[in-house]
Formats: C-alpha cells, structure tokens, sequence
C-alpha cells in the first residue's frame, strides 16, 4: 500500500471515528434525554416545560446544530492533519 493510501486510509478512519461519537451523542440527547430518561429529568422545568419534554422537541435540535458545528471544526483540524486542507 502507498503513503498516499495509508494516508487516506488514516483520515476516514479517524473521520468515521468522530461521526460515531457524535451521532452516539445526538443519540443518546434526543432518544435518551427525550424517551428514555423522560420521566427522571420532568422533575426540572425549563422555560416553563417538563425538561424531558423540552429535549424531546427543542433540546434535540439545538444539540444537533451544535453537533453540526463541532464536526465542521474537528474535519477542519483532520483536514489540515493530514494536508487536505484547501490552500
């Protein structure tokens, strides 16, 4: 296998390193905080709703934009690890 190989090869394995960290994440805030772990967080109100409901319809989305952000910089950073990166 050539450098350039291994190198590409390097780069999507850590690339699909981070999407499960932080599909795990978005998981774990929208399934978990929204279904799972429901009735343990309504016991804390936010902005006046149950905060288990307040993750089901609000907490999810505001995670996954953030996610969204988070990934953009860590794939910046990857990019330029291994000389991707648009000069």
């Amino acid at each position: 296998m050539s450098e350039k190989q291994q190198k590409a090869s390097a780069y999507w394995k850590e690339n699909v390193k981070y999407l499960f960290i932080l599909l795990a994440i978005w998981f774990v805030v929208s399934y978990g905080a929204g279904i799972l772990f429901k009735d343990a967080l309504n016991q804390f109100h936010m902005g006046g709703f149950p905060l288990g409901f307040w993750f089901a319809q609000q907490g999810s989305i505001y995670v996954f934009v953030i996610l969204i952000f988070v990934y953009v910089r860590l794939m910046n950073k990857l990019d330029k690890k291994y000389g991707y990166d648009e000069k």
